[in-house]
């Protein structure tokens, strides 16, 4: 049976996370949205994805498959209920198509819009991600849940004696290391995958969860729910944030109520506001409707696409969406949407050129010599650099 998870609408209202990834490819909790499935499931998956990225992505169709929302976060029940789907069967939440299970004839026609048959209606509701903030508002209650499914059955490793758990819910895998820190999980599980460091004098509120091969340095205070994807480094204060991976915001400064993709970089010192002044509700800028959309949220932060970087003592106002690519620098705010390949600051913008960002990309991977900068890359971002151009009136 092919698991294939596909890509709805909320790959343009996830934007500009999605202009570079499948919506599945999200992290939220531990783990992507992929990996949750692939536990709960038990199976390999592919993708049914956007066409420029279906390199990078591939779907694989056989003889049975089973077409999964991408941006439905699995628990039991569902899992339950796409385990008892006949061929031709249509899982839904409302008018929300959650699941179906069709044969290799039907999965090569498929497409999410026009999918019918006899409708199976899910009886609880779904954790379901359409807009970026909903990952940090839906990270507690995910990392919780990830922190379940890993851990079921197993015993932490152990680490040093220097340290001070509080609490019991606490893992750490064989390969992690922590020294000096504090870890208290009353709030929140903690998780520290295989190979990652925790650096002396850092406190740590769970829910947390830090990914193979990252490190937090020393001193940095970090509060819940917030998650360090792979081969990151960190430092400063975080606060309900979630770092895809790849990604370092290694030096002093506050970030919160935020979504990090990968490759970028904060500069020393930077900062995010999450809060306004008039404890009004935060809005955020929307690339299906080209204006500030309305957040419900009274605390929202920074949304960072892919391969953005910001320089030394850079300040994010509330509420603030930076596209792929964009290199921001200067004093004073940056405005509250940086359109995707922006070079510059509140001083103004000027493009940052395919060149100029490749050559910068190219190091950048040379850095881990597990990721290449291949052709599947470099087509990605050609594409979302043509697909972003009317936003970059400078």
């Amino acid at each position: 049976m092919a698991i294939i998870l596909f890509d709805d609408n909320a790959h343009q209202t996830l934007r500009p996370l999605t202009f570079t990834r499948p919506v599945a490819d999200l992290r939220i909790g531990i783990l992507t949205i992929a990996e949750k499935w692939a536990k709960y499931l038990n199976s390999d998956f592919s993708w049914h994805t956007q066409s420029w990225l279906q390199g990078k992505f591939p779907v694989n169709i056989e003889a049975e498959n089973i077409f999964i929302n991408g941006a439905v976060c699995p628990d039991e029940d569902i899992v339950e209920a796409i385990g008892q789907l006949q061929y031709g069967d249509v899982l839904k939440y409302g008018d929300q198509l959650i699941a179906i299970k069709l044969n290799r004839d039907f999965a090569a026609s498929f497409e999410p819009g026009v999918a019918t048959g006899t409708v199976v209606n899910l009886k609880h509701t779904p954790v379901v991600i359409k807009y970026p903030e909903d990952i940090f508002r839906n990270n507690d209650a995910e990392l919780r849940k990830d922190f379940k499914l890993l851990t079921k059955g197993r015993s932490s490793a152990k680490i040093s004696s220097t340290n001070t758990i509080i609490g019991n819910d606490f893992f750490a895998e064989e390969g992690a290391l922590a020294e000096c820190s504090t870890f208290n999980t009353t709030n929140g599980p903690i998780y520290l995958a295989a190979n990652t460091e925790v650096w002396e004098g850092t406190h740590i509120r769970g829910g947390f969860a830090i990914c193979e091969h990252s490190q937090v340095k020393m001193g940095t205070k970090i509060y819940g729910a917030t998650t360090v994807g792979p081969y990151c480094r960190v430092g400063g204060e975080l606060n309900n944030a979630v770092i895809w991976g790849y990604s370092s915001k290694g030096h002093e400064g506050y970030l919160g109520n935020a979504v990090v993709g990968e490759w970028c970089n904060i500069g020393a010192d930077s900062n995010n506001s999450n809060l306004k002044n008039n404890y009004e509700e935060v809005k955020l800028w929307d690339y299906t409707t080209q204006r500030f959309r309305k957040t419900g949220l009274q605390f929202c932060g920074l949304i960072l696409a892919d391969h953005s970087k910001c320089a030394i003592n850079t300040m994010f106002n509330t509420g603030t969406v930076v596209g792929v690519s964009a290199n921001i620098f200067g004093a004073g705010f940056p405005r509250n949407f940086v359109p995707d390949f922006s070079w510059g600051g509140s001083g103004g913008y000027e493009v940052y050129s395919i060149k100029k960002m490749f050559d910068t990309a190219e190091k950048v991977f040379a850095r881990r010599d597990h990721r290449n900068f291949d052709e599947n890359e470099k087509e990605i971002l050609c594409k979302v650099f043509e697909l972003t151009q009317e936003f970059r009136r400078f």
